[in-house]
């Protein structure tokens, strides 16, 4: 890596820690669902492409990251459905493994599926939580 190159990396990434470091918490859940489903997607092509078996596996693992990411935030003692989505997230865990072990890929297509559905859900509370925020600062 050239010294140029390893600047704009350092940069990128100093922006990429400023950014989820300043975000609202609805913010940085939005961020980790868009990084799960690119990499859901992106395991999807090398599925399909089948020759690097090293970046799908890598691929699915860091999603198996955000996976278990999501689910350690949640508080079950505070929010009753927290429990049934810690047994969803424990479920797409679950798949996605199997998934990375088996070199199976409706397994991930499954687990993208949901994901995306729950996603949509989420992105949606966060919108209205964020529009509260506003309404309330605007009235304050």
């Amino acid at each position: 890596m050239t010294a140029t190159n390893q600047r704009a990396e350092e940069m990128r990434l100093r922006y990429l820690t400023e950014a989820i470091e300043t975000s609202t918490p609805a913010s940085r859940l939005t961020m980790l669902l868009d990084a799960l489903e690119m990499d859901l997607a992106r395991a999807d092509r090398a599925f399909v492409e089948g020759s690097n078996l090293k970046v799908l596996s890598d691929l699915l693992i860091h999603a198996q990251d955000i996976i278990l990411a999501l689910r350690d935030t949640l508080d079950t003692s505070v929010w009753e459905p927290a429990a049934q989505l810690v047994s969803l997230y424990d479920y797409f865990y679950s798949e996605l493994v199997k998934s990375n072990l088996e070199k199976d890929r409706a397994r991930a297509a499954e687990v993208a599926s949901h994901v995306a559905t729950l996603a949509a859900a989420w992105r949606n509370a966060a919108r209205s939580v964020e529009k509260t925020s506003v309404e309330a600062g605007a009235t304050a």
